[in-house]
Parts: structure tokens; sequence; C-alpha cells
């Protein structure tokens, strides 16, 4: 998926710096960037007029910007305008690219955007990296990431800098990973594990995926909690246009909600916790596919304590998996797959498909309950895997909703960018790191 790099809510173009002379410049600078990235091309003078500077200081601003090679001058604007045409200005389609990562439990993924959100080069592979130690897991990953690169140097593309989502909690503005569950990972610094020569950002999938669908969904409202599966269940909560982090970085931890609080242990310590109910390993062995590899993950108790005498929803072990698909069933290792054959079950009318995906619908709904009912968002979105899903997932879940919440209900809708999202956030969050503040971004494109 492609989209144009810029903000549609509220002007955020340098607000981390300093309030200098030399600040004031660097914000001004951004300000050019996000007008060419939002409304371009446009010429020295609509310039000015959308950001309230004079033709002279914009001028003296463009040149700087095409002097590092993040605008082209693309000559003069079409006719029909009054007055002498002047030269029309568009964001650079060269110079700096962010590079985005993602680590999932079946797979490891790269991609290389540019300014103009465009997908330069990317690269992924299916790797079982559930329990492995991270070392060899990220010496697969950073061979990805030299190989993107790689492709956009040929492009004439300069990396600006390396973000990498991962399915656990995130120090906040650190690079560590502090828990892991889905890959069995705790205290790990990326950093220290992942070449240098690029500004490394670490953030949870859940983050970047909800970024993903702020900056690139064409409806998405300000507020919105964004829910996306995979393995695990996670959330981010969008307030005002802006990521809620929570103190530590930790916000967002839905999976891991109690649906039952006497319900079957989780291996976060917690019992009846919503991963025990909806993730994709309940869900697919409450279909009868426990025996699909991959299929584990934080819903692998196995426990018969389900809810379906108090809310309809069944525990992760109601199933006994024995008529479901072995290694050799044709599911596979991937994620996406599993999600794809659950939607082609239930979409040609398979009862125990469909009654699995009832009953996860139901689970999460009751755990939405809670947030909704404290946070009021605009909307709920369902992202990741959900999404192949909704049909069945969104009946029940809304249900759920209109029954526990009080006064209108938000809205639950499904993303627009689907089991990308976490890879495309992350890229983009260092190609609009560029637009942010482009004085850091010297001639040639490199920061």
């Amino acid at each position: 998926m492609t989209a144009p790099l810029h903000d549609r809510r509220r002007g955020t173009s340098g607000a981390g710096l300093p309030d200098t002379q030399q600040g004031m410049r660097r914000r001004n600078l951004s300000r050019v960037m996000h007008a060419v990235a939002t409304h371009g091309p446009l010429s020295r003078a609509a310039v000015a007029s959308h950001i309230g500077l004079t033709r002279a200081a914009v001028s003296t601003l463009v040149d700087e910007l095409i002097r590092s090679g993040l605008l082209d001058e693309l000559g003069p604007e079409r006719p029909g305008r009054v007055g002498r045409p002047g030269s029309a200005l568009a964001v650079s389609a060269m110079g700096p690219v962010g590079i985005g990562a993602e680590v999932g439990v079946d797979h490891l993924a790269v991609c290389a955007v540019d300014l103009r959100g465009d997908i330069r080069a990317r690269a992924e592979r299916r790797s079982a990296n559930r329990d492995r130690s991270p070392a060899p897991v990220l010496k697969e990953l950073a061979a990805l990431v030299r190989q993107v690169c790689a492709e956009a140097q040929q492009q004439r593309l300069v990396p600006a800098g390396l973000a990498v989502a991962v399915p656990g909690l995130v120090a906040r503005d650190t690079t560590t990973v502090v828990r892991a569950p889905n890959l069995g990972w705790r205290d790990i610094d990326l950093s220290r594990l992942l070449p240098g020569g690029l500004p490394l950002t670490v953030d949870n999938e859940a983050n970047f995926g909800a970024l993903a669908e702020l900056w690139l969904g064409d409806e998405s409202p300000e507020d919105f909690l964004h829910v996306s599966a995979e393995i695990g269940i996670g959330a981010a909560l969008v307030v005002d246009g802006r990521l809620l982090r929570g103190a530590r970085g930790f916000a967002g931890e839905l999976g891991h909600v109690p649906v039952r609080p006497d319900g079957p242990a989780c291996p976060c310590g917690g019992r009846g916790c919503l991963e025990q109910y909806a993730g994709e390993g309940a869900v697919l062995r409450a279909a009868g596919l426990g025996g699909v590899r991959g299929s584990g993950g934080m819903g692998d108790s196995g426990s018969t304590d389900g809810l379906s005498d108090s809310g309809g929803v069944r525990g992760s072990g109601d199933s006994g998996g024995a008529d479901g698909l072995s290694d050799s069933g044709g599911l596979g290792d991937s994620g996406e797959v599993r999600s794809e054959v659950l939607a082609e079950r239930a979409a040609v009318g398979d009862e125990r498909v469909r009654r699995a995906l009832s009953d996860a619908g139901a689970a999460l709904g009751i755990a939405l309950t809670g947030a909704v009912n404290l946070l009021d968002p605009q909307a709920v979105v369902l992202g990741g895997a959900l999404s192949r899903l909704a049909p069945w997932l969104l009946p029940p879940l809304e249900q759920e909703l209109s029954e526990r919440t009080e006064g209108r209900t938000c809205g639950v809708r499904v993303s627009e960018i689907g089991p990308d999202g976490p890879l495309l956030g992350a890229a983009h969050s260092v190609a609009r790191a560029v637009l942010d503040d482009p004085a850091g971004v010297r001639a040639g494109g490199t920061r």
C-alpha cells in the first residue's frame, strides 16, 4: 500500500524542536515538506500561501530542501493560472527511505518506503520464531534488512533509519523488548543484536499497526481503538490523532484483559485472559484444527473451562483437535494462511468453524466493553488476521458491546490496511520522521 506521508489532522510538523531561531528554521522546513507532501505539486507561491510565510522566506527554505535532495522541481506549473507560472515542487522520489521490519511468531519481513509513501523494496521469509533464541532470529532479520537496503541503494535511495515491530512489550523510549511471551523473549535489547549504522526504533506491533491505520486509512477517525491479532491479541489507542503509549509504553495489552477471572491459566500469570478464548490457538482448537502447525500461542492452556454458560464463549480447550489437520494437513506455518483457511471454511458453512469464530467475537466484545466504556473512542478498528474473519466476528462482538455499553455504541469497522499494518507503520514512521525534521538530512539523503 502506498500513501502520501502527511498528517491530515492537526499539524505536528517539527513539534518537538527547540524554541530557538535554529529550531524555528527547522520547523519551517518541516512545514514546507508537509505542505508539499499533502497538497503537492505546488509552486513556491502556493507553499507560502499554505503555511503563511513570505515568498522570499519560502524560496530560501525550498532551495535548501532541493539541495538536500528532499524536494524536486518539476518545471512550470500547468497553464490556466493567473500570472507567470511558477515552478512546481514535489517530494523527491529519491533520497531518504524508511526501513521497516517486523518480527512475527512465524515470519520476518522488511520493507523500504520513500518520502512519497511508495514501497521501493521488500523481503520476507517464513520463520518459526517461537522459543528460538533472539540471536539467530535477529541475525536472519539483519540479513533481510541488508537485502532491502541494498535494493534501495541500487535505486539511489538512502536508508534514513530502521524501525522494528515486535509482538511484545517494549520499554518506552528504548530498544528493549521487556517481554514477548509468544516468542519466549524477555529483557532483550535489540540494539545489541542488530547491526549498527542506522538509527533504531523498536515498538510493539499493535502500536505500529495503529499508526499505519491513522496515516494510511482514508477514513480513520482521530480517536479509535485498533485491535489486531495473529497468535496473540494486541490493541493500541489513538487519541486526538496521537498514539497513547502509557507511562511505561505498555498500553494496549488487550489480550490479557480477563474475560472470566476464574478461567483457564494464561502464561502471563493471570487467568481467563482474552487470548485464552479468542487467541489464534484457542480458535483453531475450537474449530477442530488443534493439530495445525503453529496454532499454539498464549491460548495453549488446553483447559476446558469455558464461558459457554455465561456469555457464549468457550475456553481454549473445548475442541479435542483429534479431527484437526496435522502438520501435513495443508495449513503450514503461516498465520496468514491459517486465517484464510478459517475464513474459507466459515464461508462454505462449516458450523464448527463458525461457532468458534462467533465465540471468539463474543469474547472480544466482552473484553472491549471496559475499554469502550472507559475511553469512549469514536471507533473500534479490527486489523491483522481479524480483518479477514470480520464477517463472523463482528455480529457477536457488536452485540456484546451493545448490551454492555452505555449510550450510543461506537462503531466497529475493518481495517483498510490488513496484516501488513505493523510493517508499513514501522517503515512510514521513519520516513515521516524525515518530513518532521528535514534539517537532519544532509545533502545526499543521509541523516
